[in-house]
């Protein structure tokens, strides 16, 4: 009963009008866009702070941030300007510390937004065959209603069509689950 004013719900507008298929688009759309939105309010500090930091991280200003501070300081520690004196001399290994420290780093701020973004994307794909799956239910029951004024007005069928016999039969999803797994195996 629920389900059924929900789907008219989304049919109709307010006043008992027909929404269009446009506008029942536009709101599906929306629902799904708001799964970011929603993971995003939800967001840790940590979080926050590594999204604001792989956003930085990922722009041409920051590598050439790295590229001119770099250079800066091998051409300081090679003792190439004059009364400057060198603080970390060839082979630089405070040079290496300090890149390596932020190749770390930056692999944990990116990591951080790869797990939240797979989150949402887990999320979206499940609503998505959720979807899929009520949609199947329906386009079956369409087609087993069309069988049957189809057999109600005694349209001749002039021969079988195993085709649409497999069509009228229910979807089962664990048998496709089951042949996935199966050639995946085989593939492996």
């Amino acid at each position: 009963m629920e389900k059924d004013s929900e789907q008219k719900s989304d049919a109709q507008r307010p006043g008992g009008e027909e929404a269009s298929f446009s506008q029942r688009a536009g709101r599906r759309r929306r629902t799904i866009q708001s799964f970011e939105a929603q993971m995003r309010t939800k967001r840790t500090t940590v979080e926050r702070v590594a999204d604001w930091l792989t956003e930085q991280f990922g722009t041409m200003r920051f590598m050439v941030i790295n590229v001119v501070w770099f250079t800066a300081w091998i051409i300081i520690n090679l003792g190439a300007i004059p009364g400057v004196a060198p603080f970390d001399p060839y082979p630089f290994n405070l040079l290496t510390t300090v890149v390596s420290l932020e190749a770390i780093f930056l692999s944990i701020f990116v990591l951080i937004t790869q797990n939240r973004q797979s989150q949402i994307d887990d999320l979206r794909q499940e609503v998505d065959l959720q979807v899929n799956l009520v949609a199947e239910e329906e386009i079956t029951k369409i087609m087993n209603l069309l069988s049957h004024l189809h057999k109600h007005f005694n349209i001749n069928q002039e021969r079988k069509d195993p085709e649409l016999e497999r069509m009228l039969k229910p979807l089962d999803p664990k048998e496709i689950e089951e042949r996935l797994r199966e050639q995946l195996d085989i593939k492996r």
